[in-house]
């Protein structure tokens, strides 16, 4: 045990078991439609679930929604939730806010035609506010923010000249192949764990390092036989990993040098603001990833390229970007995606409403924090922007593999159980909550309460 951890208080385990049997029979009784069209569903989606991650869920059962708006989600048991949670960032818009659902029903009702592959005038919009936001000049779409980052990857290696990508250890980019990789306990690359039958070992194609490990990073590059870097600005999907002071500038001077391409994958960094970080800490990419977030959940994905990338990517006789040379998609750009991230940027996503959701999200950090510090609670909170998680370590990860090391099933488990018996609807996947423009400062302050009540019941 730390020294850290030895000046504050333990858990019992014995205690947290009890709870989280207390908890899990609650979230049974609450909810036996949900229990019952899990069983129905199981006899024909595999696992039960119609998308493998929507099994991850504690108590046993998936949680089932009825109807949602804003901020709130209706289950099939009648119950009502703050919600948190908002699609693990697909909804940070809120559920179906009017705008969107006005441009889609008109896309639908009034001028039909979903998807035709061509082109319509909401495209370019698009890519006119996401120039004006992360300040790249030139757009494509996707259906996901997983294409997105495949396709530039493939863009990269092919204009380069050079197979290898470099990605950080715990990195989540969707399920791009070459991304499913770690740093091992030997210090040596090798596949994630769980890896579903690569195509290829992924140790061949990627090199992996440790973030905030700038000097890790700069031997990794130093070869110069690495086409790009891919990162979040700050890891998201292990708990959040912020960079600590003068890394990311470190980041993209050693990019430069060695003739690397820098991709930050704002997907769930968009949380940072109106233009993600890349806006709010003045990064300088190559390239941006996108996606979720951008359509009010319909699909949409995006990336962003610099001039000069665009301008090597077109020039490239050798690539084939019209056909069957791997990039692209029939229902990419369609015209349904399109319109709702017009009207997702344009009258949801704004400067005002970011500035209204950060300021949630804070006052999120500092309930959380008073308690833990009221408790003397070994756990930290990392907040990015509009988003904050709570981590079961008492300092602050400052790297993919010290956050999943402290992971707590049980106390994750009981923490979610506790909030969703108690009407919050956290992240399933990990501690993440993330505001929206229809959250208010008396549904923080409810989660303030309950997850006050939630220590009390654990350290008391």
């Amino acid at each position: 045990m730390s020294p850290v951890m030895q000046s504050l208080r333990s858990v019992d385990r014995t205690h947290v078991d009890t709870l989280l049997e207390r908890e899990r029979a609650s979230y049974a009784a609450l909810h036996p439609r949900s229990r019952e069209l899990f069983a129905e569903a199981r006899e024909t989606l595999l696992a039960g679930v119609p998308m493998s991650w929507m099994a991850i869920w504690s108590g046993g059962f998936p949680l089932y929604f009825d109807k949602a708006g804003g901020n709130r989600i209706l289950d099939v048991d009648g119950h009502a939730y703050i919600d948190f949670c908002l699609g693990d960032t697909g909804s940070m818009t809120g559920h179906s806010p009017e705008p969107v659902m006005q441009a889609v029903r008109e896309r639908i009702e009034t001028k039909g035609g979903i998807t035709a592959m061509l082109p319509t005038a909401d495209a370019a919009a698009v890519g006119a506010d996401l120039q004006r936001r992360f300040g790249l000049p030139l757009w494509q779409f996707t259906l996901s923010a997983t294409d997105a980052n495949r396709f530039v990857l493939r863009m990269c290696r092919q204009i380069q000249k050079r197979d290898k990508i470099l990605v950080f250890s715990r990195c989540y980019h969707g399920s791009v192949d070459e991304t499913v990789v770690i740093v091992g306990a030997d210090g040596r690359p090798q596949s994630k764990p769980g890896n579903v039958g690569p195509a290829v070992d992924p140790t061949q194609t990627t090199r992996v390092v440790e973030f905030n490990d700038t000097e890790t990073l700069r031997a990794a590059l130093e070869p110069r036989d690495v086409a790009c870097l891919l990162m979040e600005p700050a890891m998201t999907n292990i708990g959040i990993v912020p960079p600590e002071p003068g890394f990311l500038q470190t980041v993209e001077e050693l990019c430069s040098q060695t003739d690397t391409l820098l991709i930050y994958d704002e997907t769930h960094t968009f949380s940072g603001g109106w233009g993600g970080c890349v806006e709010a800490w003045g990064l300088k990419p190559d390239i941006v990833t996108i996606g979720k977030a951008l359509g009010s959940g319909i699909p949409i994905g995006a990336y962003g390229l610099s001039a000069e990338v665009a301008e090597r990517i077109l020039a490239d006789a050798e690539s084939d970007l019209v056909d069957q040379g791997g990039i692209g998609g029939t229902l990419a750009g369609n015209a349904l995606s399109m319109a709702a991230a017009r009207a997702t940027l344009e009258h949801v996503l704004t400067k005002e409403n970011f500035a209204h959701m950060l300021a949630l999200a804070t006052r999120y950090r500092e309930g959380v924090e008073q308690t833990l510090a009221e408790f003397e609670v070994p756990w930290t909170i990392v907040q990015v922007g509009a988003r904050a998680e709570y981590r079961f370590t008492p300092t602050v990860p400052r790297n993919g593999s010290e956050s999943a090391a402290a992971h707590d099933a049980g106390l994750d488990e009981f923490m979610h159980l506790y909030t969703l018996n108690r009407g919050i609807l956290m992240t399933p996947f990990h501690n993440m909550a993330l505001m929206c423009p229809a959250t208010s400062e008396a549904d923080v302050d409810r989660h303030t309460e309950v997850f006050r009540d939630a220590i009390v019941e654990l350290y008391t």
